[in-house]
């Protein structure tokens, strides 16, 4: 088969590279000369662990090519993927006109039957808005050709994309015709060897279950966080009640881990983007409006517990941050809490002295030169008056604490991720912080 893939981001990127994997011979598309060349030079527009390895090895092989001429690489093609970016508008709701204009010159180029697939996370209706566009250029050009919609949405976690493709808890196809499920249940078939399902469904349930899932998702996170900040009142140990919560398969024990709040690409933009969609349409989502407002909240958690401890007077005080990105094994900086935090100190004349193992770079686009960037975890330590824990990094999880002690000013350590026990701390002299407990 071969497949284009409209987008070179982390979705499309991702899904091109995988599909090349498993044999299918790939083409990715893009507006971005710069983006492309690098590509087929193998230098990555995004860092994910095991993507520019798989990438460079499929295109040596000839499975995955890079091309700006959509008309030229979209000929032959038996799938077009749309992967492009759908960012939140100032109220909330996902902007289609990428998605719209790529389809648009699908419809201007197509030479034969083709399906075409909504890859990017987009409302419901929103495969009926490419039919459209596609339509529109082939009664234009006075066309009889035929083609088929599917949403077939993602299920990717940054840090792990690569084997949450290869190796998926499930597929989901919004399909409207047998020939588009043939046709898509045949690409995926590689991925569903060892009985992952595929979950065939109308085309408005596939797009709102990829909403639906980041908003339970979310949703756990921000009611895990408000659990913790009452256990905190109360003088109860969120960690005790994350797993006699945890150990109740009905619960689980996945995305119940306090914190300061969630980030990232998908969290936030689908929260709002279903928020939008559900006023557009005459309803009010409360629990998620909650969930929103609790994120908000949690991510100046960490900064109200640095201002009790130092009596509201943080000017002239230095902060040694330890994680920049919204999470682990990614330089994504999206509504990344570290960018809340770093900014209310900054505004109370503290001074900011960070190390990211990946993400200090993508960092410098939101904070410029505000703040000190530390190629070594230990140099933030230096002559700081406490140190933060932002993102949950590998790297930070067995630090020497007396090392830690002998570099700060004073031993002060506000953990947001809680990676830490507090008793061990304390029991070394450490003024120690987490979320959710004493």
């Amino acid at each position: 088969m071969k497949v284009a893939v409209v987008g070179t981001g982390y979705v499309g990127l991702v899904t091109g590279t995988c599909l090349a994997e498993v044999g299918v011979d790939v083409v990715c598309i893009d507006i971005d000369n710069k983006k492309i060349e690098g590509l087929r030079n193998g230098i990555m527009p995004i860092y994910e662990p095991g993507l520019e390895e798989m990438v460079v090895k499929n295109f040596e092989r000839g499975k995955i090519q890079f091309s700006t001429n959509l008309p030229e690489a979209i000929k032959g093609c038996d799938v077009a993927f749309i992967a492009v970016g759908t960012p939140p508008g100032e109220d909330g709701s996902a902007d289609l006109k990428y998605v719209l204009g790529v389809a648009s010159e699908i419809g201007k180029n197509i030479d034969d039957y083709i399906v075409v697939v909504t890859k990017s996370t987009v409302p419901v209706g929103t495969a009926q808005k490419v039919k459209k566009a596609i339509q529109d250029q082939l009664t234009d050009r006075h066309s009889t050709l035929t083609f088929d919609v599917a949403s077939n949405p993602e299920f990717l976690k940054e840090g792990a994309a690569i084997d949450d493709f290869l190796r998926p808890d499930r597929i989901v196809i919004g399909i409207e015709s047998q020939r588009a499920e043939e046709i898509l249940k045949k690409l995926y078939k590689p991925f569903v060897l060892n009985g992952h399902p595929i979950i065939s469904m109308d085309i408005p349930s596939a797009e709102m279950t990829k909403y639906a899932a980041n908003a339970m998702l979310a949703t756990k996170i921000s009611f895990m966080n408000d659990v913790a900040n009452l256990c905190e009142i109360m003088g109860a140990d969120v960690n005790m009640v994350r797993k006699g919560i945890g150990s109740d398969p009905r619960i689980g024990n996945k995305f119940i881990y306090p914190g300061i709040g969630y980030g990232g690409s998908c969290f936030p933009k689908d929260v709002k983007a279903l928020i939008k969609t559900a006023s557009e349409n005459g309803y009010d989502m409360q629990v998620l409006q909650a969930v929103e407002s609790v994120n908000d909240y949690q991510k100046s958690v960490l900064y109200n517990k640095i201002m009790k401890h130092f009596n509201n007077d943080i000017k002239g005080k230095t902060f040694a941050v330890w994680g920049l990105s919204f999470k682990p094994k990614t330089d994504d900086m999206r509504e990344a809490p570290s960018l809340v935090i770093i900014e209310k100190l900054l505004a109370q004349g503290a001074k900011v002295k960070a190390h990211d193992p990946i993400a200090m770079d993508e960092a410098k686009h939101s904070l410029q030169d505000k703040i000190t960037y530390c190629k070594k975890q230990e140099d933030a330590l230096v002559d700081a008056d406490a140190l933060l824990i932002v993102t949950e990094w590998s790297e930070f999880r067995a630090p020497n604490f007396e090392e830690i002690k002998s570099k700060l000013k004073s031993p002060v350590i506000f953990d947001g991720r809680n990676i830490y026990d507090a008793e061990e701390l304390r029991s070394l002299g450490f003024h120690y912080y987490g979320i959710g407990i004493k």
